[in-house]
């Protein structure tokens, strides 16, 4: 990646422009979003706050596909008795955070982060109208890197609609009142009475958050509930990699050209038969 490297017999003001400076906004959206402030903007965000709640995403993925079959294993006498104790743990830690209602709260937070994450998750994706096919693979023949920037990608862009569900349903079961207010729910699901759209649609989202409509469904929530820990994983990676490797600028005295140069940490210089020459990332 080189720096401001001007092309030869041409002065600064005779340079050919940026060709994505010369679009409108609405077609660097569609061709070179990564021009866009606003894109480098909702990338930071995207990137900072999967770091900070990374370890929270990590916990209830894990926690979340394991507590979806509970039903089918405390159903076995036997399995009950040695396994409801670490349920019930289980349950604890995913629901409370192992810190009653202050974890609620917590729980309710990261979830909104959660949500957060994937409504600018899915902005940052979009890679432009002729790169947007190769965002929904992942080529296992590249480096490491470029497959773990693939992977996030590909299985974030692909899960998106679940994982809003689940950020937005947690956020609804820390903070059900707030919801009941804003959506007129009653949370009332009694078969006395008639339930009201409001009601219906929360009925749905709570089942929908742990499938909770067949052994089919549960088995196929508690595979894809591991996607969100995959992602934060494929997350830190990204971001470890980024600040192992960066690109330092410098001045020619001879020339007074500005280039860059690409400098390696220790650790990455030990890592290197895992690492490729070059980041994938934009």
């Amino acid at each position: 990646m080189h720096g401001d490297v001007r092309q030869p017999g041409l002065t600064a003001e005779t340079q050919p422009p940026n060709q994505a400076t010369e679009l409108s906004g609405w077609e660097r959206c569609l061709q070179h979003p990564e021009s866009l402030r606003l894109h480098r903007v909702l990338l930071q965000t995207h990137l900072w706050l999967g770091v900070v709640v990374g370890l929270y995403v990590l916990v209830m993925s894990v926690t979340g596909s394991m507590i979806v079959l509970r039903n089918e294993l405390e159903q076995s006498a036997k399995l009950a008795r040695r396994l409801t104790p670490v349920v019930e743990w289980l349950v604890n830690l995913h629901d409370d955070m192992l810190l009653g209602r202050t974890g609620r709260h917590l729980n309710g937070i990261g979830a909104i982060c959660l949500t957060v994450i994937c409504a600018t998750g899915a902005v940052v994706w979009w890679p432009g109208i002729t790169h947007w096919r190769r965002s929904l693979t992942v080529n296992l023949k590249s480096s490491l890197a470029r497959v773990n920037w693939d992977l996030h990608n590909a299985l974030g862009f692909g899960c998106l609609v679940f994982l809003m569900m689940w950020g937005i349903s947690g956020a609804y079961f820390s903070y059900p009142n707030i919801f009941n207010a804003v959506f007129g729910f009653s949370g009332n699901f009694g078969a006395t009475r008639q339930l009201s759209f409001g009601d219906t649609a929360l009925h749905w989202l709570s089942n929908l958050h742990f499938g909770r409509f067949s052994r089919f469904s549960e088995a196929i929530w508690a595979v894809l509930g591991l996607v969100p820990a995959v992602l934060s994983l494929t997350g830190v990676f990204m971001c470890c990699h980024r600040l192992l490797r960066k690109d330092v600028r410098y001045t020619n005295k001879t020339s007074g050209e500005t280039s860059s140069i690409r400098l390696e940490t220790g650790l990455l210089h030990n890592c290197r038969a895992m690492s490729p020459s070059a980041s994938p990332g934009p």
